[in-house]
């Protein structure tokens, strides 16, 4: 019996060391953490960060911080500089470069200049110790960026600062710890300085030349989910690798290189719903959860030196950020919820400032003392906790106020429906279809996409229903790895084509996708059969694409328009998708139309598109299509919009399309693109503005100014 009692004995010593149990125990707090401290409107990363507290060995001693806490926190921490870097709108940062710069260099030096003065003089401690103190107080990490994911406006104004300028503050805090750390290693010289900014220059200008052409090279030829999401993750470990080989932390690294593979990854794209997923889901909670584990309650119990530097700290730090995010948003104008935004993400310490602690902590000085004394250690403990809890409630605040702001805005802006139809009958061309379809899609519509399968009612409908299952199981697959609804449809008709208009009809589709048809023959047409009736029988909306890469490796959208296009229905429309696909894929919109169209084109750009990169060039006459010729590169993606024979921008010309695109473009990626042609034309002027010909004779003077300009300047 006592063998038996044994056997079935458990060991409840504490902390847990079996790896079982530490992981099941991690996932429960990941789990029901934020679940419990959302019903108090806690934010959830406090919620980790409190459950680190409690599970730690300062707290009840559950959990040892141990190595695997120490290695997916490291992964967490790059994670969340990845992230920001990924998440980035480039085109928008480019805008706001000099801002996101301003805000660094100010978060910089108001906390570094008020740290060094107070260090000195209040807390009387030696210059050194004074200037990596201080150093402290400037540095910052984005704890609270999965709070601006979660509501959706990581690509904001104020975000991409904070995020640019957390980029400039943590470098120059970084070289400042590596000066310090390299002083008393007797690694400093005249030009240690000098040569650490000279490595960390050709570092990054190494990875932003080389890492983009690596990931484009491997997108293009390996299609695999698992396999791009390994790729990626790989690519951003040796950019972090890179950087601390040099002697700067690897943060620096993983963020510069989510910078370069931002255009290889759209935001829309199932490869960025995985690292989303993964890191918000264990990555980045594993990383909160360690920073709660270091964090010490007691030092607010008799400790007062402790809680006097710690006081000290915090409010010099607060001060600080509060400061450069007050003066930036008084120098650009921005709103009162941007800088309480940029505050938000720019006060929370963590990272680098754990690293500056440690070495400071690490290094003794002749006298036996240390650099930086036990009072700051236990300080900078309470500096973190406090830091991130207001750093996620100023983040949560100002987020739902943006969120509410943008809801009141979009119900005036976006009371079009959408509904986009893409039948996906050929197997091969289905991936890219459905990429187009991601791209060009309203982000803030539910349920906008419908996948369909038409079956032939013949013989061989069983075979073909079996066939057209498996295409639309692999086009939900693709929908949901996105994190998008998808509506898949399966019906028998005569033929595919009245199969497919009968089911825009009764979907109300307002856009069609389809792959361009493959010449099996010499008598076989251009288009094909199928296309050909799509085209005469609906006037809705109709994008024809061949790609011969995948959609987000693409580099350039060349545009070629034809006169007067700017009066047809649909004008509004295939801008507006041109310029989604554009914004999503990072890449330009190079426009080739008459003068007086690209008056129209740069007038409705300008006004409802603005951040889209573009370029305008004239093509006076459309029988001058093939000076494109020129212009396109095979990782380039040219547009010709063409126009339904009878309607207002038809021209004789388009009967000569299909030579030309086989004869001229068939070595690179195409969309022929038929837009609406149905309804009032004056409509197309409009702009969906309800002054109407109010806001056309605007437009209509900027076209006449656009096209005196060019005849001018010809």
């Amino acid at each position: 019996m006592k063998e038996l009692l044994d056997l079935v004995r458990f060991d409840i010593s504490l902390p847990v060391t079996d790896p079982t149990w530490i992981f099941f125990l991690v996932l429960v707090i990941i789990l029901f953490a934020p679940i419990l401290l959302e019903r108090l409107r806690i934010p959830h990363i406090i919620g980790m960060i409190l459950a680190g507290i409690v599970v730690g060995e300062h707290g009840f001693n559950i959990l040892a911080r141990d190595s695997s806490f120490e290695l997916f926190g490291k992964v967490g921490l790059y994670y969340i500089m990845f992230l920001a870097g990924l998440e980035m709108n480039m085109e928008d940062f480019k805008s706001i470069r000099v801002k996101a710069t301003v805000l660094g260099i100010l978060a910089f030096v108001i906390p570094l200049g008020i740290g060094i003065w107070t260090n000195l003089y209040l807390l009387d401690y030696a210059l050194v110790t004074s200037v990596l103190l201080a150093s402290m107080y400037a540095s910052h990490t984005l704890i609270a960026y999965p709070i601006v994911i979660r509501y959706g406006i990581n690509r904001q104004r104020a975000v991409s600062i904070a995020v640019g300028g957390t980029a400039v503050t943590d470098t120059l805090t970084l070289l400042v710890l590596a000066v310090i750390a390299g002083m008393y290693k007797g690694e400093t010289s005249d030009m240690f300085l000098v040569w650490l900014v000279l490595k960390v220059v050709v570092l990054s200008v190494l990875i932003m030349l080389t890492f983009p052409r690596i990931g484009r090279w491997f997108f293009r030829r390996y299609s695999d989910q698992v396999v791009q999401y390994i790729f990626v993750m790989a690519m951003m470990f040796l950019g972090a690798a890179l950087m601390e080989l040099i002697g700067m932390e690897g943060i620096l690294g993983a963020f510069l290189v989510g910078l370069v593979l931002n255009r290889l990854i759209p935001h829309v794209s199932p490869l960025m719903s995985h690292l989303e997923f993964v890191g918000n889901a264990l990555f980045i909670p594993y990383f909160l959860i360690g920073v709660g584990m270091l964090i010490n309650v007691n030092i607010l119990f008799g400790h007062f030196d402790s809680i006097k530097v710690a006081s000290v700290m915090i409010v010099v730090a607060l001060t600080g950020k509060w400061i450069a995010s007050w003066l930036t948003q008084k120098i650009y104008r921005m709103r009162a919820v941007e800088r309480e935004l940029m505050f938000g993400l720019s006060n929370a310490q963590a990272a680098a400032t754990l690293a500056a602690v440690l070495v400071g902590y690490n290094i003794v000085l002749p006298g036996g003392e240390r650099l930086l004394n036990e009072d700051v250690l236990n300080g900078t403990i309470l500096l973190i906790l406090v830091t991130c809890v207001v750093s996620s409630f100023m983040t949560e605040h100002a987020a739902k106020r943006i969120v509410m702001d943008d809801v009141e805005v979009d119900e005036d802006k976006e009371n079009d429906k959408e509904c986009i139809l893409i039948p996906v009958a050929n197997p091969d061309t289905l991936e890219s279809l459905m990429q187009l379809a991601l791209v060009v899609r309203n982000e803030k519509m539910d349920g906008n996409l419908v996948a369909l399968n038409v079956i032939n009612d013949n013989n061989d409908s069983v075979r073909l229903e079996m066939k057209g299952k498996r295409s639309l199981e692999r086009a939900g697959q693709i929908a949901a790895s996105a994190n998008i609804s998808l509506r898949a449809l399966s019906r028998f008709d005569l033929n595919i084509a009245t199969g497919i208009l009968h089911t825009a009809k009764e979907v109300d589709a307002t856009s069609i996708i389809i792959g361009l048809h493959h010449k099996a023959s010499i008598v076989d047409s251009f288009f094909g059969n199928l296309t050909e009736d799509l085209l005469k029988n609906t006037y809705r909306q109709v994008m024809i694409a061949r790609f011969l890469m995948p959609v987000n490796t693409l580099r350039r959208i060349i545009v070629a328009v034809p006169p007067k296009s700017e009066f047809e229905h649909g004008f509004v429309k295939w801008i507006t998708h041109l310029c989604r696909m554009s914004s999503q894929l990072g890449c330009r919109l190079h426009f080739f139309a008459h003068p007086q169209t690209l008056g129209y084109l740069k007038g409705y750009i300008q006004k409802k598109h603005k951040d889209v990169l573009t370029e305008y060039q004239e093509l006076e006459d459309w029988d001058d299509l093939l000076i494109i010729t020129g212009q396109v590169n095979f990782d380039h993606l040219l547009v010709i919009v063409s126009a339904r024979r009878g309607s207002i921008s038809y021209d004789s010309a388009f009967e000569r399309l299909p030579m030309q695109v086989s004869r001229y473009f068939n070595n690179c990626s195409i969309m022929l693109l038929y837009p609406d042609q149905k309804g009032d034309p004056n409509e197309a002027l409009s702009f969906a503005d309800p002054r109407g010909w109010a806001e056309t004779q605007y437009y209509d003077k900027v076209g006449n100014w656009f096209y005196k300009w060019f005849k001018k300047d010809s």
